[in-house]
């Protein structure tokens, strides 16, 4: 009864309301069970609606991981918007990143994919010209390789606090976690001419 009841909210919703809702389960979904069990029949039985709604919305299950992806790069992109103070900046990466390992998972492989990053992540050129600004503007003597630091502050960023989490301190919670990371970055970034 309640299925039949989300899913007759969910057709009289508009397209935009209805795709949100499906990304979302999907993310859902996949931080359940794995990217390996995300598909178009198992999006439909979790929303209640049939699968041509589905494929109205995504094609192919291809298209339904990359709209998870594109989800995945527009939260992370929102630690990354540099008018953002540093520090929550730095707890909202680091944040999404502990809570939401299957879809780092997805993100990383991509990061690490051959090919151009700017056909992945069209915010990438934004972020290096903002850190490049910010070091020039702290540092005008020193050069800066803008494009070597994103890549290194992202993998720090994205994989250290999984491996500090699976690897170093199992015990420890995601808060503890996050400020332990906060507080180091937070001091290389200060070392590097970073500080905001």
């Amino acid at each position: 009864m309640q299925k039949a009841r989300n899913a007759s909210r969910i057709r009289n919703r508009g397209f935009e309301d209805t795709h949100k809702t499906l990304i979302a389960t999907a993310v859902r979904l996949l931080a359940e069970n794995g990217v390996e069990a995300l598909s178009v029949s198992a999006l439909a039985r979790a929303v209640g609606l049939n699968r041509t709604t589905i494929y109205y919305h995504f094609p192919d299950r291809e298209a339904m991981v990359r709209a998870v992806k594109d989800w995945s790069t527009e939260q992370l992109a929102k630690g990354m918007q540099l008018e953002a103070p540093q520090g929550d900046r730095i707890a909202h990466i680091i944040g999404f990143v502990l809570e939401n390992p299957q879809l780092m998972k997805l993100w990383i492989d991509d990061f690490i994919a051959p090919g151009d990053i700017r056909d992945r992540y069209s915010r990438w050129d934004e972020l290096v010209s903002g850190l490049q600004r910010s070091f020039s503007a702290n540092n005008p003597q020193d050069t800066f390789d803008a494009e070597v630091y994103a890549v290194m502050m992202l993998a720090g960023a994205i994989i250290g606090p999984r491996i500090f989490q699976n690897s170093v301190a199992q015990a420890s919670d995601i808060e503890t976690i996050r400020q332990r990371f906060m507080v180091e970055l937070r001091r290389q970034f200060g070392k590097d001419g970073m500080r905001q």
